[in-house]
């Protein structure tokens, strides 16, 4: 963990990789890494964060309170979570990585998630969006069964932020119960299917991103969110 608050990147770049798993070198780690690496190979400028190296508290619920309290920038200035709205706002694509906890995503991946609140009330404040248009793909693997439905949940609230999901934009891959989990390390690390779904994913992404569609609609599209 960080002493202080991070601060975001002086550079530019395209693509945000977001880990949600709570190890680093995990199963999520290893869908992390290839998507690396594809995007390495296309040239492609891209910062990854493992979610468990930093400091991102629980939502404060402003909103609940009053909705005006609910703005960006978030109120609560005093860990990470700042850097990573200004990253989401800055960067054209955003890859999400999650294990499948209880049929879900990680619970660092929601508080994560939660925090982006702050960015979605904007469209209920009649002040200007800061993410419709971008483009997000996403990742998941696990022990056992809740792939698709820890994939769509993810999906929903970025869909609440305005981003489009690239074509054929998710991978699921799990292993099975009856598996112990160096069983499960061993499959995640070698599975071709996994790693052939993983890349096709992060280059659907990049494909959506050299479309341009952001800056094609970004002033087209009507708000609906909840």
């Amino acid at each position: 963990m960080h002493d202080k608050p991070v601060t975001c990147p002086v550079e530019d770049f395209d693509v945000l990789i977001i880990n949600g798993s709570s190890h680093r070198a995990g199963n999520t780690g290893v869908m992390a890494d290839i998507a690396e690496e594809v995007l390495k190979e296309r040239n492609i400028s891209y910062r990854r964060f493992n979610l468990n190296e930093y400091t991102i508290d629980n939502c404060w619920c402003c909103y609940a309170v009053r909705a005006q309290s609910c703005d960006y920038p978030c109120r609560n200035n005093d860990d990470d979570m700042h850097v990573f709205h200004e990253l989401l706002a800055k960067t054209k694509a955003v890859i999400i990585a999650s294990p499948i906890n209880w049929n879900n995503m990680s619970a660092r991946l929601k508080t994560f998630l939660d925090r982006t609140t702050c960015m979605q009330n904007l469209y209920h404040l009649q002040k200007p969006g800061l993410t419709q248009g971008k483009v997000v793909g996403i990742l998941v693997c696990g022990h056992e069964d809740g792939g698709i439905t820890t994939a769509m949940n993810i999906f929903l609230n970025f869909q609440q932020l305005g981003y489009i999901l690239a074509p054929f934009g998710i991978a699921y891959r799990t292993h099975g119960a009856e598996y112990s989990s160096n069983e499960d390390r061993e499959f995640f690390s070698t599975d071709e299917m996994l790693r052939t779904h993983t890349r096709g994913v992060v280059n659907n992404v990049i494909e959506m991103i050299d479309l341009n569609i952001e800056s094609q609609i970004k002033d087209r599209i009507i708000p609906v969110s909840e």
